[in-house]
């Protein structure tokens, strides 16, 4: 009994000592991956394969929406493939088509429409009925702004509106956050830039059997290490191969799209979401590629992960 008792004034004490301790610190939150992000997209090394989602999470949300964009953040990719458009007074807002009958619940070209008309219509999903959210087509600072800090940008069509983006970006501080592509010859992109203090990330788009596609490559591979390089390809071949080689060799990082076979070999989303990820997404990086565009973000991320190749 005696024991017992003993025993119980050594549990009150441990207890009473523990009370008065200055309470445990919290885990510090995590800090944001932007940092993360930027550093493995400029670093050739970096064995992470970075997740780019191609309009957004658009098999849950209308494509280029808000919603659409806050998802595949809250998935862990890396970044976000955008499109715009420019309306009638000069508002640029999100858009792969020129029109707005596809997306919207209205019919008109966006050109010939001021950004208020646009307002009037709700997104629709991709089955192509109006969205329950009740969404509207957003402008490019609105979502940029969401982005911001969080996630990195590819603008389809960036180029397009070169001046305007730049414009929006450094408003909002975000210019080293968004990316945008072309085949465009290298003075053009390199007199555009030296227009600006800063600059939109650049990446030359390049299709190894296209003949105009060569002499542009061998212009961007004579000058310094690019971003990245996106080889466009409908079958693997030396050719092809030979692209992947150089731009590797050049100390650039290489991305391919995965969207559908035509650009990338017969290897797309929907081959791998039927067959095998892991056979599909394996082929790909494999290669080299460190920078995949996909139409199925959370499978991508599950196969990478499961290589230890995405965070």
């Amino acid at each position: 009994m005696k024991k017992f008792f003993l025993s119980l004034c050594v549990v009150a004490a441990m207890l009473m000592t523990a009370c008065n301790q200055a309470p445990a610190e919290a885990p510090a939150a995590k800090a944001n991956n932007i940092e993360t992000i930027l550093k493995n997209l400029h670093d050739p090394k970096s064995k992470q394969v970075l997740v780019v989602c191609h309009r957004g999470d658009w098999r849950n949300y209308p494509e280029n929406s808000i919603p659409a964009i806050e998802s595949v953040i809250k998935m862990g990719a890396d970044m976000v493939e955008i499109d715009i458009q420019l309306t009638k007074d000069s508002v640029l807002v999100l858009s792969h088509d020129r029109t707005i009958n596809r997306c919207t619940t209205g019919k008109g070209n966006i050109n010939e429409m001021t950004y208020e008309e646009i307002q009037q219509y709700y997104l629709k999903t991709a089955h192509n009925v109006r969205s329950s959210l009740d969404l509207k087509m957003p402008t490019l600072e609105e979502a940029l702004a969401v982005c911001k800090d969080r996630i990195t940008v590819n603008l389809d069509k960036g180029y397009d509106y070169y001046d305007l983006v730049v414009e929006i970006t450094e408003k909002l501080g975000v210019t080293d956050q968004v990316l945008i592509k072309g085949s465009k010859p290298v003075a053009e992109v390199q007199a555009k830039m030296a227009e600006h203090k800063n600059n939109l990330l650049y990446m030359p788009v390049i299709t190894p059997t296209n003949e105009k596609h060569k002499a542009l490559f061998d212009d961007y591979i004579a000058e310094k290490p690019q971003l990245a390089y996106e080889i466009c390809f409908d079958e693997m071949n030396a050719e092809v191969e030979s692209a992947v080689k150089r731009v590797l060799d050049s100390g650039s990082k290489l991305w391919v799209n995965t969207l559908w076979n035509s650009l990338c070999g017969g290897w797309s989303d929907d081959v791998a979401f039927e067959t095998s990820a892991a056979e599909v997404y394996g082929k790909v990086v494999d290669m080299g590629t460190t920078i995949i565009q996909t139409d199925r973000p959370e499978m991508l991320i599950e196969y990478l992960r499961s290589r230890g190749l995405h965070d």
